[in-house]
């Protein structure tokens, strides 16, 4: 790991009360995590294991119970502001907005950058075409299919040159096939323009498909497998990577 890591999470632990409970509930306990600046990580576990709440805690929208989060040096909660235009996130639905167009949706994240219109509509015409979209500037979401949606979204977060993208399972709500050419397009653009990634997915073969590291969570969020995939194991990864990670969530 680098000295100054783009993503760190130090004795991080996040809990929740319960009502009625003499206990919280634990959804993270003394993780140590650190990301360096271009890699692109798979966040691996089952349902309930604390995927999302690592997520929000780095993304910033809530802060740790103990510990220490850092995104580029900035506490992410506490410095949401600071890191304004520095994360982009992509959710498990496309969240558009319904009443603007497939341009004007993908200028949103400029226009809260305070962009020029000029600028806004070029950079956003610029993303369309690289996936996929030309030609559909000026369909409303509901005339697009569940792929073309979620590419809208992936183009209004890239369309913000956040150096981090933050993704929440984006392709789980599609077909298979529509999936995985959709992450394949995904994981080419980020590493070609040198973003750094963390994706959360509960699927092995989502997260070989896409890491250059995949991390094996189990609950509360800790880390029981770390391994990082040479390029060609991306292709065909080795058989005992996947029979180690089949074995830890089976547990």
């Amino acid at each position: 790991m680098t000295a100054q890591p783009e993503i760190r999470l130090a004795r991080v632990s996040k809990w929740f009360a319960r009502p009625g409970a003499q206990e919280p509930f634990r959804a993270v306990e003394g993780l140590d995590l650190e990301i360096a600046r271009g890699e692109m990580v798979a966040l691996l576990g089952k349902t309930g294991c604390g995927k999302s709440t690592t997520f929000n805690l780095i993304a910033g929208l809530m802060a740790p119970s103990q510990g220490t989060v850092r995104v580029q040096g900035l506490d992410p909660f506490r410095d949401f502001d600071a890191l304004r235009g520095k994360i982009a996130v992509v959710f498990q639905s496309d969240r558009l907005l319904p009443w603007r167009s497939v341009c004007q949706n993908v200028e949103l994240g400029l226009e809260m950058l305070d962009r020029p219109a000029k600028e806004r509509r070029e950079v956003a015409q610029l993303w369309l075409v690289r996936l996929g979209l030309s030609g559909h500037e000026q369909d409303f979401p509901y005339a697009l299919s569940g792929g073309m949606r979620q590419r809208v979204s992936i183009a209004r977060a890239l369309a913000t040159d956040a150096s981090i993208l933050l993704c929440d399972e984006p392709f789980s709500a599609l077909d298979e096939i529509t999936g995985q050419r959709l992450r394949e397009d995904f994981a080419a653009l980020v590493r070609e323009n040198h973003k750094t990634a963390v994706f959360i997915t509960h699927s092995i073969n989502e997260a070989l498909q896409i890491g250059d590291r995949v991390i094996v969570m189990t609950r509360p969020a800790r880390i029981a497998y770390d391994v990082r995939l040479a390029p060609g194991m991306r292709a065909g990864p080795d058989g005992a990577i996947r029979a180690r990670i089949q074995e830890i969530l089976a547990a």
